[in-house]
């Protein structure tokens, strides 16, 4: 009984707890008895020959998409990476965010020694003193006084980070993710039984998004960008049809056949007006959503939204027409007080539409609960903020999340996270939360570091991945962070840890442990297996299938008419989220601020997106430094004249405006962050991202703005690149 007791505490220790012990099986007991001795892998390669690149795969880190990547390594130096044909995830491909992650490791920027305040400033200390000083603050604390902030974790991070809070009894893990689909993952589960179900564009003949920019920076970009390559050969040799409704245009509304302009919060309103409009086309509904829908005629729902009766129509034509389609609800129907009502009057349309089981798939989960990722959202943060600011907590810790930059600067979080007594920050970067630390303990890069990931969305089998270094560490004092976590739990329960000299070994241990759940045969040599699995970067594994629901209901739905424009704020701000510095973690590296908007093509610098027809009633011309203002701050930067925004809209982008983080980050542009309303989605708490008023007005200073695209216009060699036309004047007889 106590051998049973200890192999499932050792499982546990390992990250192999819950199913995994059921899946582990026998034969595997030589790290658990000690007849193993597991070294560091620290010995340089004795094969390389000058001038000839070597390969390895290991996982970018570059966002959470999980995608796996092979890096070409020359004469001991990473110089390139690409992607790993065998993932199911990017099957070869990356995006340049991705291959952007080699000057991440590079960057002459990162912090490379442990650093603890002294007044103003900071002293380099030993990573010895650190540690020890990390223990004396956390004596005598209980786990209560200690907080956790993170970003998205999972495999044996999370395993070795949730092991750590345990032994204090803290329950304190806030996981925060600034633009994360938080609200569309409570709607699913409402709507299909799971969080993230699997979108099949490929096999769809017509994809209706409000604002899923699944080209750009939505969930899984490079996955979704091989499927809609599919999609447009289409399975039979009819041709994919794209719908993009939004109300500022993004990458994927650019690549749409037919891209509808909206008022702004209206999603939820012209989806169930298109439902309306399938019921007169014969498509059979419910009595309870035909009832529901009734009052969503498409004179009030084109009155509402903006879209014309006539195009309404000819969308539901188009669905009940080509069947399978998939409808997807993306961060432009989210970002609202009634975001969670908009994202479930969308998932019925897949429903009412027969797509569930079809397009919208059940996808499998990673058989080790430990492991499954911990996604973020802006609760975590709004709560933990709340605790710091009445004087909770004594210690905090942060780990890959910027708070300081992306908070909404109406909840003061810079002013409240220096109430917390002692703060540690793990950092590449002294960014804007690593200026606030009393410790700051650099971190290895994703390309010198070992580690497991498990992506939250698997687009074909469960996964999880291997991060192995792809070169020696560049700096002698940086430290990865499941070493770093090894070492704290160690002074908290050194016995369960005391066979794991570093990360590294606990990772090789915890492999071999359940080789025959993983993949392997218990007979197998453990070397073999270990450097196979090494090799292939990947462990598919055969996962639980949850089965989705296709039950449409509508309870609870009910859905605001549109206010009125507010006079002293007349404008909607709409933060866009850009593929490449997404919330800013990537404003670092210069290849992204060198990549154009590919939208607008502008580098290195912020701007206001405004319909040229609004800009025309302000006065307001292209390179016109314009102030943006809300009730919480203003902000300002030059003008763009964009057609492809509603009227009554403008947008910034998010990610730059940096304060710190490094020589590439600071300075350049603004943090549009800073000035959003504290408005919350009404039934998750979400941060509204879309909900804060602003007014425009001109500063009376002018730049010529620096863009890719030449002159003002839109034209390229003097040519247009795109025609527009009023809607009135689109000939709709004529489209697709």
């Amino acid at each position: 009984m106590n051998n049973v007791f200890d192999r499932r505490d050792f499982l546990k220790v390992l990250g192999w707890g819950g199913a995994a012990v059921a899946l582990s099986g026998c034969g595997n007991g030589s790290v658990e008895n000690g007849e193993e001795t597991v070294v560091s892998y620290v010995e340089t390669n004795d094969f390389m020959i000058p001038s000839i690149s070597v390969y390895f795969n290991s996982t970018c880190a570059q966002c959470d998409a999980g995608c796996s990547i092979t890096g070409r390594i020359r004469e001991g130096r990473v110089l390139k990476v690409e992607g790993n044909p065998d993932s199911g995830i990017n099957r070869g491909k990356t995006c340049g965010l991705g291959q952007a992650g080699v000057q991440h490791h590079y960057n002459p920027d990162r912090v490379r020694e442990p650093l603890l305040r002294t007044g103003n400033s900071g002293e380099a200390i030993t990573w010895e003193k650190a540690y020890a000083l990390i223990a004396e603050k956390m004596n005598g604390v209980s786990g209560e006084e200690i907080a956790f902030l993170s970003g998205g974790v999972s495999g044996h991070l999370k395993v070795l980070l949730g092991n750590y809070l345990d032994s204090f009894g803290c329950k304190n893990h806030f996981v925060y993710e600034a633009i994360a689909p938080a609200v569309v993952r409570a709607a699913n589960k409402k709507s299909y039984g799971v969080e993230m179900p699997r979108f099949n564009i490929s096999k769809a003949k017509v994809v209706l998004s409000f604002g899923a920019d699944f080209l750009g920076a939505w969930i899984s970009p490079v996955h979704f960008s091989q499927q809609y390559a599919q999609f447009r050969k289409g399975a039979d040799g009819q041709r994919g049809v794209l719908v993009q409704v939004e109300s500022k245009m993004t990458l994927t509304g650019a690549n749409a056949d037919r891209w509808l302009v909206v008022r702004p919060g209206t999603e939820g309103i012209l989806a169930l007006g298109i439902i309306n409009a399938l019921g007169s086309h014969g498509v059979a509904l419910s009595g309870d959503i035909a009832a529901a829908v009734k009052s969503y005629n498409k004179d009030r729902v084109s009155k509402d939204t903006g879209v014309s009766a006539e195009q309404i129509d000819k969308i539901a034509a188009l669905l009940k027409t080509r069947t399978p389609s998939l409808v997807l609800a993306g961060s432009a129907a989210e970002g609202y007080a009634h975001g969670s009502q908009n994202a479930a009057a969308i998932n019925l349309l897949n429903q009412v539409l027969g797509n569930v089981g079809k397009t919208v798939e059940a996808a499998e989960a990673v058989p080790f609960p430990q492991m499954a990722p911990a996604t973020g959202n802006t609760v975590a943060l709004k709560t933990l903020n709340d605790g710091l600011n009445a004087g909770k907590y004594k210690v905090l810790f942060s780990y890959a999340t910027n708070p300081v930059f992306t908070a909404p600067g109406v909840m003061k979080f810079q002013d409240n996270m220096a109430k917390a007594g002692f703060k540690v920050v793990f950092s590449h970067y002294m960014d804007e939360t690593a200026m606030q630390a009393d410790l700051v303990l650099p971190l290895d890069s994703a390309l010198e570091d070992w580690g497991t990931q498990v992506p939250e969305y698997l687009a074909t089998c469960a996964q999880i991945n291997i991060q192995q270094p792809l070169m020696e560490k560049l700096h002698a004092n940086t430290r990865g962070m499941g070493d770093i976590l090894l070492a704290l739990i160690k002074q908290r329960r050194a016995e369960d840890y005391k066979k794991f000299d570093d990360y590294y070994a606990y990772l090789r241990a915890a492999v071999l442990q359940n080789k025959g759940a993983l993949g392997g045969k218990a007979i197998a040599d453990d070397d073999i297996f270990w450097n196979e699995t090494l090799s292939k970067g990947i462990i598919k594994l055969e996962g639980p299938v949850k089965a989705l629901s296709s039950k449409a209901s509508v309870a609870g739905l009910m859905l605001p008419a549109p206010v009125a424009i507010d006079a002293q704020y007349p404008l909607q701000l709409i933060p866009s989220v850009n593929a490449s510095l997404r919330d800013g973690r990537n404003a670092n590296q210069p290849w992204l601020q060198e990549s154009p908007d590919p939208l607008t093509t502008i580098v290195w610098d912020s701007w206001v997106e405004i319909h040229p027809r609004k800009a025309a009633e302000l006065g307001i011309v292209e390179g016109d430094i314009v102030e943006v203002t809300s009730k919480n701050g203003s902000v300002k930067a030059q003008a763009y004249l964009f057609p492809g925004i509603h009227p009554d809209a403008i947008s910034i982008p998010l990610g730059r405006g940096h304060e710190a983080m490094g020589r590439y980050a600071k300075g350049y542009g603004v943090n549009p962050f800073q000035i959003l309303d504290a408005v919350f989605d009404k039934e998750t708490g979400e941060l509204a991202l879309h909900e804060t008023r602003v007014k425009v007005s001109k500063t009376g200073s002018r730049v010529i703005v620096v863009k890719d695209e030449g002159p003002a216009g839109g034209s390229q060699m003097g040519k247009k690149i795109a025609a527009r036309l009023p809607s009135d004047k689109v000939k709709l007889s004529e489209e697709i």
